[in-house]
């Protein structure tokens, strides 16, 4: 008689939509400032500039693509108009383009270029579109909105499937705006009326997270530093993000990227425990001390270990890394930047293509219904959609690996199955010193991936104890590697 069916457990609190659950897998993947600003040597463009300075000497969106690929970024975000409103592609409803630039006589369509360029290395691309535009006669007015949502159509309709769309949180201000050269003010929370806005990305890119201060599918972590809090939960409350869901502006989240510099960073930096909605947060950071490229920077880039220190401080703690590498005036990566980026990936797989739990025997406290679709086996296969579980009642269990010989070690990975939510609230892990377990690292928050490096220790067990959580566990992978640099 064949043995019955286990009941999976129950998703626990808020889930990622499928398009979120997809995001999460991207991990490490870049940013391109490119614009006016890299020929003017300035961040933030005034919206006065000519479009007859933008003329890239020798762009090579493959070459920018191509490495990035090598260096394990896994998409592309292109700053297609940034604050200034110069647009990288021909846009109909605006004179401020590439269509006026002296690049390729202004028959060039950078966006294209840089979206085909990602399709040919089998990465994805996703478009950043600066709700601030220091150019539009229009801006602050009505018809400005009309033209951005047109706008976001173009980009939405006419290059490609997009995995994320950038929405920057800098809005109004002093501006050129059609020659006026006037400041204007808006109001962040209706002006845009983002709810309708949103459904353009929705209907025309529905696989498309979109990415702002407050989401509505990933959220800023508080920091342009790449750093993520310790924990850094994938769960806010939404009641104190959007007053359509019954929240409060007042609430010491302040809904703009600018304003929450001085706002409680700490919300988003850390997450909330107990938030109902799904938001999990990204890391953004540039490899130079400015977004777009600047001479006097090159010497100023990020070297390889403070890329990894980033990683682990992002993609460890269960949030993205996206780190910004601004084309310089060719059109290209610089040198020092494919450098430091090819460096960085050689560190990451020196450290992760030997996984040493695989040559483990492992075991667990208790099975859900010692059924093996939930063994702890399953934490080793790789697969994404199995998962070792207890029964309801266990939410709190142990995992122990032990080695037919001492393995030596300094970083322990660990997954939840997404799909059924954040449901471990704590756990340890340990290493086996003679008769003895000895703490290695301890933590909250595992999320999507969490990865917890200890001192360099030679052992021939490792144990994972979940000590509390909100619900049984469902954890989908463990990972023990040693990084022989960190213990040098």
């Amino acid at each position: 008689m064949p043995a019955p069916l286990v009941t999976p457990p129950q998703p626990h609190g808020p889930v990622p939509t499928t398009r979120q659950l997809q995001w999460h897998q991207h991990e490490f993947y870049g940013f391109l400032h490119f614009g006016v600003n890299t020929f003017t040597d300035r961040e933030w463009g005034y919206g006065d500039e000519d479009p007859a300075l933008f003329n890239p000497t020798d762009f090579d969106a493959d070459q920018i693509a191509s490495t990035a690929a090598a260096a394990g970024m896994t998409g592309l975000i292109l700053t297609c108009k940034h604050h200034d409103g110069f647009c990288l592609w021909p846009s109909r409803y605006t004179q401020h383009s590439v269509r006026h630039s002296p690049w390729k006589s202004g028959e060039g369509d950078m966006v294209r270029e840089i979206s085909d360029a990602c399709a040919r290395q089998g990465i994805r691309f996703g478009a950043y579109l600066s709700p601030w535009d220091r150019n539009h006669a229009e801006y602050g007015r009505p018809q400005y909105v009309d033209d951005y949502r047109k706008q976001l159509v173009e980009l939405t309709t006419e290059y490609g499937d997009l995995f994320e769309v950038w929405f920057d949180g800098a809005n109004g201000g002093d501006g050129h705006y059609g020659g006026a050269n006037e400041t204007r003010h808006i109001d962040r929370r209706t002006y845009y009326d983002w709810e309708t806005t949103w459904q353009i990305i929705r209907k025309h890119q529905p696989g498309a997270v979109m990415f702002s201060d407050a989401g509505p599918d990933v959220r800023w972590v508080g920091n342009e530093k790449g750093i993520a809090g310790d924990p850094c939960w994938s769960t806010l409350s939404t009641k104190a993000l959007y007053p359509g869901f019954g929240g409060d502006w007042n609430t010491g989240f302040e809904p703009d990227m600018v304003n929450a510099w001085a706002s409680d960073g700490q919300m988003l930096n850390e997450g909330d425990r107990g938030g109902e909605g799904w938001l999990p947060a990204e890391c953004d950071v540039s490899v130079r001390p400015g977004w777009f490229y600047h001479t006097a920077e090159d010497d100023q880039v990020r070297t390889p270990e403070q890329l990894l220190e980033l990683y682990f401080h992002s993609v460890g703690r269960g949030a993205s890394f996206l780190l910004n590498v601004p084309p310089d005036r060719r059109g290209r990566w610089h040198e020092r930047d494919v450098e430091s980026l090819l460096g960085f990936r050689r560190r990451l797989d020196d450290i992760f293509t030997r996984d040493l739990a695989c040559e483990a025997q492992i075991s667990a406290s208790q099975t859900r219904g010692n059924a093996d679709e939930f063994a702890p086996g399953r934490l080793l296969d790789a697969d994404p959609l199995t998962y070792w579980s207890t029964d309801d009642d266990q939410v709190s269990a142990e995992v122990t690996l032990q080695f037919p010989s001492p393995v030596t070690l300094n970083l322990i990975r660990l997954r939840e199955h997404l799909p059924l939510g954040q449901r471990v609230d704590k756990f340890i892990l340990q290493t086996r010193q003679g008769d003895e377990w000895q703490t290695f690292g301890q933590g909250s928050a595992i999320g999507n991936c969490r990865l917890l490096r200890g001192q360099t220790t030679t052992t021939t067990a490792v144990r994972i104890g979940i000590l509390t959580g909100a619900a049984c566990p469902a954890l989908q992978e463990i990972g023990i590697f040693y990084d022989s640099d960190a213990a040098e």
